[in-house]
This record gives structure tokens, sequence and C-alpha cells, in this order.
């Protein structure tokens, strides 16, 4: 990111709501020249005097920016949320009082492609296998043969940011690339020399499965008890997006069946109830991962097969968690603040 303080022209007062200590110091040296001020907790009624003069607002997804804050802070002009989801704040109220919002559309498109990458080598490999193995001592290759990915067909479910970065990586593994996705982007399959294919086809033809498709009413158990049947035998399917894209007893059938020889999961089905943003994981004020565990559980008590096989691979819903990731959130909400300062147009308002 370019040091754009040398053009800040006059003293501005921002206050961030919800940082951590590292956070405070990345902000503190990129934005030198400001008057910061730092709050771990979320924005309560108690702060809003401490921050009257404040002209930019930088919260986390816990503070509610309402009416009653905007009244509350008459010199507000912007608020930058450091969150890709912007629903904790109301925007029609923003807008009426005169206040833009910004948010982070994007930070970690590559970040996770990189994770949806690990799973499939440590899958394709047996590598989790064998590092349960060596560190009891035992270093046999009994059960530990894999296959190369060169030369196999991934299917990619959604061409989003994720998945464009899917499509790279993919290539250079000399792999054959097939997307599904409802809107297809001619101009995209021919820079990315991919082919665009039905849901049916892309299970039929793919040896390893990915999805990187956002999670709503028509994505709801995308992969289900039906579909599952169509996949090759022996296949992998790895899910970095959202739970709730797969139905999880869809999963133990594929297994049962011999459909699925390996399962990646970075996501529960059970998160589509509690999660909105990955970095909400992260935050102090977060406090559904027990929730989340049980109501996995209870999901597949009955099939112990997910958690104890070593055909399944289960990571907490940490391919986001990459120090470059979080710190891209900081990079762009300063740049959403020294656009604003400089008179320059911010990218990232929200509509």
């Amino acid at each position: 990111m370019k040091n754009n303080t040398l053009y800040i022209k006059s003293k501005k007062k921002i206050a961030f709501f919800e940082v951590e200590p590292w956070e405070q110091e990345y902000l503190k040296k990129r934005l030198k020249g400001f008057e910061l001020n730092f709050f771990p907790d979320i924005l309560s009624k108690k702060d809003l005097a401490q921050i009257k003069e404040t002209e930019i607002l930088s919260p986390f997804i816990y503070s509610k920016i309402n009416k009653e804050v905007l009244k509350s802070l008459p010199n507000l002009k912007l608020v930058v949320t450091r969150s890709t989801g912007y629903d904790h704040v109301d925007v029609k109220a923003a807008r009426v009082a005169g206040v833009q919002v910004a948010n982070v559309p994007t930070y970690g498109e590559n970040t996770v492609a990189e994770h949806t990458f690990g799973l499939i080598l440590s899958l394709s490999r047996k590598i989790h296998t064998a590092h349960e193995r060596t560190v009891r001592g035992d270093f046999t290759l009994d059960g530990l043969r894999g296959f190369d990915i060169a030369g196999k067909t991934i299917g990619i479910i959604g061409s989003g940011h994720i998945g464009q970065h899917v499509i790279r990586m993919a290539h250079g593994f000399e792999m054959k690339v097939l997307v599904f996705d409802p809107k297809r982007d001619k101009a995209l399959a021919r820079k990315f020399n991919f082919q665009y294919v039905t849901l049916d086809y892309l299970l039929r033809h793919s040896d390893i499965v990915t999805l990187h498709a956002p999670y709503n009413k028509k994505t709801h158990h995308l992969i289900n008890k039906k579909n599952i049947k169509l996949f090759k035998d022996n296949s992998i399917i790895i899910n970095t997006a959202r739970g709730g894209l797969i139905d999880t007893s869809a999963l133990i059938d594929g297994l049962r069946l011999g459909k699925l020889s390996g399962i990646g999961l970075d996501v529960l089905e059970e998160e589509k109830y509690i999660l909105k943003e990955e970095r909400e994981l992260l935050s102090p004020h977060f406090s559904g991962v027990g929730q989340m565990a049980k109501e996995f559980l209870t999901t597949i008590v009955e099939s112990h097969i997910l958690l104890t096989s070593d055909k399944v691979i289960v990571t907490p819903h940490n391919a986001f968690n990459s120090q470059e990731a979080l710190e891209r959130i900081l990079d762009t909400s300063i740049e959403n603040i020294l656009n604003y300062v400089n008179n320059k147009s911010i990218s990232n308002l929200v509509k």
C-alpha cells in the first residue's frame, strides 16, 4: 500500500472501536498526523461524549451505528467499517445525516485459495495421516500412497474472486479446469483458459470438486444426497466457503458409496445460523464457537466417521486467517480514510 500520509491536509479525529493492540500499532504507523482514539470494546452510549468531535468512525461488526449514534456525533462525515458486511450500520440514516459509509469488499481471495490447495494436497498425498503416524514414531509407508493432481480435473463451483485464484493455481499444477457458475463470463473463461459447464456435468467429470460460492436460499445444500451420486468414484470434495452449501448427510453417503475418497472442510454446516463474517471468529466479542460446535456435533453424531476417518480433514474456519489478509482489511480501511481526507473518490463506498 502506498503511503499517502504526506498529502494529509489537516488533522482529523478518528475513533476506532473493537481494535486489538497489534491493529492499533499498525494504524498508528500509517495514519500519522491524525488524532486517533482507540477503543478495544464495542461502541456504547458512554463513549459518545468522549468522541463527540469525531469526523471519521471505524467500527467492526458488533458496534451498532444507528440513528442515535449518528445524532450524537454532529461532526461525523465518514463511517469506515473494517468488515465486508455492513448491516450493523444504518446506511439509510447515515445518508440522511450526510455521512458516507465505506467497507472492505474483499481481502482474502488468495488466502482462502491457498488453504484450499493445502487441503487438496494433504488429502491427495495423505500428509495429515503421515504426520500423525510419524509423531508416534511410525515411519512405515503402508496405506500412504497418494496420487498426482497434475493431469486431474478440478471442478470449481463459483468463479468469483476466490474461485479465480483457485483457477490460476490449478493451472500451475497442470490441472484441467471445469467451472460452474450461474453467471458465465466468456471473457474470463478465455483469459483463464477454463470451460463453463453445468453442475451435473462438473460433478460427473471432476476428480476434485471445490466450492467457492456464496450461501443463500438458492445455494443451500447445493451438494446433497441426490447429486452426491453423480460424483466420480474416489473423488475429493473441498469446502472453504460456507457450511450450508453441503448437506452433511450427503458427505456420509459419499464415503459409504465410495464416491468420496477425501473430504476437506474448513466450514461446518451449522455455521450458517451463527457466522456472518470470518473476521468475527477472531473478535473477543464472538460467542458462537461453542454453539457452533454443539450444533455441528448434533448434525453428525450418528455418523462419527466424519470426525474419525483419515479420509476427512476438518479445519476450524481458518482459511481466511493469515497475517497478510488481516492487514489487508486495515490497508483498505486506511485507503478509504485517506481518499476521503484528500478529497479523492472512495471506491469502496456502500451504495
